[in-house]
């Protein structure tokens, strides 16, 4: 799944890429114009390089969760979502 979400967001950032060497030529010749690809381009590379961050943190929070289970499933702990008492 990693590689599948990683894929996808190199491919739509590749293809935000290509579009945007298509129009350069015709956008350049209106400096108005010429900002909005500009600025289009960077908003969408970088809301997916977001979206990616988004993604390895939720994995790693799910990676941490299924750690600390198994962890207490070995211990032979009850998991609970509420804090500890001393």
């Amino acid at each position: 799944m990693k590689v599948l979400k990683t894929s996808g967001y190199l491919v739509s950032t590749i293809s935000v890429l290509l579009l945007g060497y298509v129009s350069w030529t015709s956008a350049s010749k209106d400096p108005v114009l010429f900002a909005c690809l500009i600025l289009g381009m960077i908003a969408s590379v970088a809301g997916m390089v977001l979206r990616w961050l988004s993604y390895r943190r939720e994995r790693k929070q799910v990676q941490g969760a299924a750690s600390q289970l198994a962890g207490a499933a070995k211990s032979g702990d009850a998991v609970t979502n509420s804090p500890r008492r001393s």
